[in-house]
């Protein structure tokens, strides 16, 4: 399937790479249908990638894996909120994080307290609010990432 994004241009993903998110995502419950992308180019190297919508090319949301940023990341959710990402396991569950990433880099921060559960088995995620202050909105990254891309 070829898909047009704002940031990659023209791509071509494959059905096995679509996740959809049954309920949207906050703030965008229309849009249901995801694949994440990373710039093949540039390397990974801080874990960035991007929810690009399959709907909406001009929507693409980076994201993170917590555990690159805050490795005692373990948030308690209710069973009933992860319902709709179908049956998850150790084995088949992906956590991620919106980043935001201002002009200034040294703003950059990741939103804890709204996650994004993805079952990779069965392609299908859901975005939660977590209960509590124990995760703020916007976690401050930039020095966590200098200093592991410095081997710090």
């Amino acid at each position: 399937m070829k898909i047009d994004t704002r940031i990659f241009g023209e791509i071509e993903i494959a059905e096995t790479k679509i996740i959809t998110f049954e309920n949207g995502i906050i703030g965008f419950p229309d849009l249901k249908r995801f694949t994440l992308l990373h710039d093949e180019e540039k390397g990974n190297q801080v874990g960035i990638r991007f929810l690009q919508s399959l709907e909406e090319p001009a929507f693409a949301m980076p994201v993170m894996d917590p555990l690159l940023v805050k490795e005692d990341y373990d948030p308690e959710v209710d069973d009933e909120l992860l319902a709709s990402a179908g049956n998850l396991t150790p084995e088949n569950i992906l956590v991620l994080v919106t980043a935001t990433i201002p002009s200034d880099l040294t703003k950059m921060s990741v939103n804890l307290q709204g996650p994004i559960v993805v079952n990779v088995e069965e392609r299908k995620a859901c975005q939660i609010i977590l209960e509590g202050d124990a995760y703020p909105v916007k976690y401050p990254i930039y020095d966590i990432l200098q200093s592991r891309k410095a081997g710090v």
